[in-house]
């Protein structure tokens, strides 16, 4: 591969990265509307970052004003679901986390696929 390949390639991998940081926060956007209104000041992203990974963050303001923030990290095995919260170990979900999940990765899927259908007309 000569040095012109080489930097043509590298320019066409790092904006496939850019494209796929950006798909992933538009995805987290409307994860994070799933279950209803966030509070004022508030912030919450759910996404799926590959096939394997979902994500669930939300960050609010405590009662003393403090920042505080809570991140989930769904791992799906070919066992089952796992969760890890913060710096955790790995724990399976109970039947209702399962349950939820199930649910909110359902809505997600028809969200995302929706919007995108949305995009592509007006493209």
């Amino acid at each position: 591969m000569s040095i012109l390949d080489s930097i043509f390639k590298q320019k066409k991998d790092e904006r496939r990265a850019q494209i796929h940081r950006a798909l992933i926060h538009h995805e987290a956007k409307i994860g994070s509307e799933l279950f209803g209104p966030i509070p004022e000041g508030s912030r919450r992203e759910f996404f799926c970052l590959d096939e394997h990974t979902w994500v669930w963050h939300e960050e609010w303001t405590d009662a003393n004003g403090n920042r505080q923030f809570m991140m989930t990290r769904y791992d799906v095995r070919p066992g089952g679901i796992v969760k890890s919260q913060g710096h955790n170990n790995y724990q399976s979900l109970s039947r209702q986390e399962l349950i939820n999940f199930y649910r909110a990765v359902q809505m997600y899927g028809q969200r995302v696929d929706a919007e995108y259908a949305r995009m592509l007309q007006a493209a």
